[in-house]
Parts: structure tokens; sequence; C-alpha cells
């Protein structure tokens, strides 16, 4: 490009503005709003009344994937990966890693000494990674946009297994894109893929997730782009009618991506708090501890409402193929939240920041 002089000319300019009687025009400055760090497409897939969201991961270290699909879950923290295809298939036993010493580097990964185990589901159904803690850089998206994160604490097994059966399940069969908030309660050290990149000033640390596409899940997993904002700008926080809910910190794993509400259906209202999870393909568990049965499906053309503190309002009706619900007694799942599926969100927006620790709620 050639360069560009500014020739200065002080007797012309000197004739021009005395000759002039009025004053130029004043021009408002242009203010640039600032956008989003990046944004990218997922993809949408469905079994039967399953629906899954999917992140591809492009690159782990030096490694370019073969079409490496994570589920993309809010209901967890953190990135798990199968080892397969990414190490050398030497390193992999059915017991662990080959490490020597405190930690191997290989392929742009360093694997730690340090494993543990993760286990995903609830009392219907779970599994159970094995491995260890690794580090690397992750190239999250594909050639229809994608985006590097610096190198960052993962979670890489060497298997899993289905906690019921016993049964080992295949490779890359249970890759996990967890983005909820705080930290992982087996790794301490592993927080969301999406929490680690540094971004500009005016930009706060977080994500939004536009409302999914409702005619995009198929059997074959469909690109649907810009369904995720990273990078939260100011009118993500205060100008798009989101309606902002605090969480509350816990000692071991942080804040909790849970949120208190009223669930209402059959005339029962019950309190609880609910973790609104993409990484639940199908049924929505309600807790309900008045519940005279262990777990019981409501019918079809059931009207269940739920308002949390903050005033979000949020109403769904019952069918054979969307909002499958049932109700539990906590006394035998064990667990006290009420876990809304994927399909809250086809009709809502999901907004989470990290710096101020809330969640935000929006219908749509």
């Amino acid at each position: 490009m050639k360069k560009c002089y500014l020739i200065y000319l002080p007797a012309l300019f000197f004739i021009f503005f005395a000759a002039s009687c009025k004053k130029d025009p004043k021009v408002s400055p242009t203010v640039s709003q600032p956008v989003n760090y990046a944004k990218l497409g997922l993809y949408e897939q469905a079994t039967g009344n399953n629906r899954r969201i999917f992140i591809a991961a492009s690159k782990l270290g030096d490694i370019t994937t073969v079409n490496y699909g994570l589920v993309f879950d809010t209901g967890s923290t953190g990135l798990t990966i199968d080892a397969n295809g990414i190490i050398p298939a030497s390193m992999i036993t059915s017991t662990g890693f080959q490490i020597t010493g405190d930690s191997v580097n290989v392929n742009g990964i360093t694997i730690t000494s340090q494993t543990a185990t993760i286990t995903y589901g609830g009392v219907d159904g779970s599994i159970k990674e094995y491995g260890n803690l690794a580090y690397a850089t992750v190239t999250i998206g594909d050639g229809n946009g994608s985006i590097t994160t610096p190198r960052i604490p993962i979670f890489l097994y060497y298997k899993v297994v289905n906690v019921t059966t016993g049964k080992q399940l295949a490779a890359h069969s249970a890759d996990i894109f967890g983005v909820g908030p705080g930290v992982s309660a087996t790794i301490r050290s592993i927080a969301s893929p999406l929490s680690y990149f540094k971004l500009p000033d005016n930009i706060t640390n977080g994500f939004r997730l536009a409302m999914l596409n409702t005619a995009n899940f198929s059997a074959t997993a469909t690109y649907t782009a810009g369904l995720l904002y990273i990078g939260l700008a100011q009118d993500d926080l205060s100008g798009s009618n989101f309606i902002m809910h605090p969480l509350t910190y816990n000692a071991i794993v942080g804040y909790l991506p849970t949120i208190a509400s009223t669930i209402t259906y059959n005339g029962q209202s019950v309190p609880g708090t609910i973790l609104f999870d993409t990484g639940t393909p199908a049924t929505i568990i309600i807790e309900n501890s008045a519940a005279t049965t262990n777990s019981a499906a409501l019918p079809d053309n059931t009207v269940v409402s739920i308002t949390t503190e903050q005033g979000f309002n949020y109403q769904y009706t019952t069918s054979s193929n969307f909002n499958l619900t049932e109700v539990q007694n906590p006394s035998y799942s064990n667990d006290r939240r009420t876990i809304f599926s994927i399909d809250f969100f086809l009709s809502n927006e999901y907004l989470l920041d990290y710096t101020n620790h809330r969640i935000g709620l929006k219908n749509n």
C-alpha cells in the first residue's frame, strides 16, 4: 500500500479560513460499541427424544483431531476428552497412562501423574471416566470458525465405563465441554475452557448461548451458526433484557450453577434450586421431597411453570416428544436439584458471567 502524505499549505489555509463566514457544523464522533470476543456455531443432533449440542475441538496441543464433537454442557465444569488418537497408543493401557515421573510431554500436551475419576449422570444411569490431569492449548470450532485457548488444564481419560453395566464405552463417546461456573469437584484446578481467555478491558469474562434451532435437530449433526458468543459486551449485561441471578458460593467447587426457584405443577408449588443443563438430553427432573413414589413421569399435557427469586418466569407443557418430565423424591435420587434439560434452551437464552458470578435468563 502506498504511503499517504499530508501537505501543509499555511497561506492557502489562511485565505480560505478568512473568507469563510460561517462555522462548520459539529460532527459527533462515532463511538464503536464493544463486541463479543468470538462467535461460534454449534452442532445440533437428535436420536429419538434425546437432543444434544456439540462443539467441535479441531486441535489439541499439536494434534489436529478427527472431527471430535464434545457435548456442550452447562451442567458441568471442565473439558474432558479421550486420549485415543491424540497420544501414541503405546502410552495407553487398560489401567492408565504410561508415565515416568511427575509428568510427560507428548504432542504438545503435558500429562501429569495426577489421576482421578469423573462421574456424569444420576440415579437413572451414569458413566465414569478414568484419566489424568493434563495441560494443552485447545482449538475450539472448525472450518466454520474457530478460536484457540491459552494452555489450559483439562481431563484426559483413557477409558469410560457405564456404571450400571460395567461395560467400557467406545473411545470419544463421552467427551465433555463443561462450561459451568466454579471448578471441577474432582480436580479443582480445572475450570470451564471458556473462562481462560485474556479479554479486552471492555469485555466481561463469560458467554452467551442463543436460543437453539429446533428444526436443526436431526439424526445427522447439523451446524447452526452464531449460537455461542464468547466474552460478554456491555449490551449483553445491561441492554438485552436478561434477568440476572447471583450465584451461591460453595467452598469445594466455587460458585454453583443453580438458581433458587418455585416449581409449580398439578396444583403443587415446590421450592427448589434449578440447574439449567444442556447436558441433559431429554427428561426434566423435578425434585419434590413430598413425592409419594421414588420416580414418576408427568402425563402429557401437564403444565409446569417456574418463577425464580429474581422474577424470571417460564412455562411449558409436557408432551411425548418435548419436555418429558419426571418427579423424583430426593431420598431416592440423592440430589435435591431440579434439572431442566436441553429442551429449556429451545425457548430461552442463557448467559453466564464468570467475572461477576451470575447467570442471565431470557425468554424468546
